[in-house]
């Protein structure tokens, strides 16, 4: 729970919430839910490192403010052994919002935002703030070798309860998933630095399991 974080949300939900017990007792919740012991990829880092995306996009995105906070909530709720993590991270933040002034529109937009992180790989609407939301999840895929490595097996630690067999094949499901659409990238932005090196990693994880 670092304090640049901290501020951000409380820059980022003090105009529409000015109950500050709200704010505290909001962000208390889900810097414990990234911190959790049984987390080791899906924590604040990665938080962090979305937030810092959305600070070097190229582009202006619509609602910023929608954005954030679909990157704030959007891995609330992490189970790797269920499938519904999303709609229920996607609830945390309605549950939220509706303590909020946020208008229910806007709600109803970060909770489509959140929804659409189940798959990554499924077609989407022509919406440059969702398209820089997946580019801007999906970031990692085009690290340095290093860094994606570490992420790999951040990952494994996730699944530490999935049998050695089960998880390789299910990974090997899911690499073969993501290099095998057209495009991982959306945006330009995002394409033209990390397609390549992305799909290198990929391949390389994939050969390696």
């Amino acid at each position: 729970m670092t304090t640049d974080l901290t501020a951000h949300w409380h820059q980022l939900t003090t105009p529409f919430t000015p109950d500050a017990a709200v704010r505290t007792a909001t962000f208390q919740q889900l810097a414990a839910a990234y911190e959790a012991s049984g987390r080791h990829y899906h924590t604040l880092t990665h938080i962090r490192a979305l937030l810092r995306a959305v600070e070097e996009f190229s582009l202006p995105l619509n609602d910023i403010e929608a954005v954030q906070l679909a990157i704030w909530f959007h891995d609330a709720v992490y189970n790797p052994m269920r499938t519904d993590n999303e709609a229920r991270s996607a609830e945390l933040a309605r549950q939220f919002l509706a303590q909020t002034t946020f208008d229910s529109d806007r709600t109803n937009r970060v909770a489509f935002l959140i929804e659409q992180t189940k798959d990554h790989t499924q077609l989407q609407p022509n919406d440059v703030d969702l398209h820089f939301f997946l580019d801007a999840d999906l970031q990692i895929l085009g690290a340095p070798e290093p860094d994606y490595q570490q992420y790999a097996q951040q990952i494994r630690q996730e699944y530490w309860l999935v049998p050695g067999p089960l998880y390789r094949r299910g990974r090997r499901a899911v690499l073969q998933k993501m290099l095998d659409t057209v495009m991982l990238y959306r945006t330009e932005f995002f394409r033209e630095k990390l397609e390549t090196r992305a799909r290198h990693n990929l391949r390389s994880e994939l050969e390696s399991l």
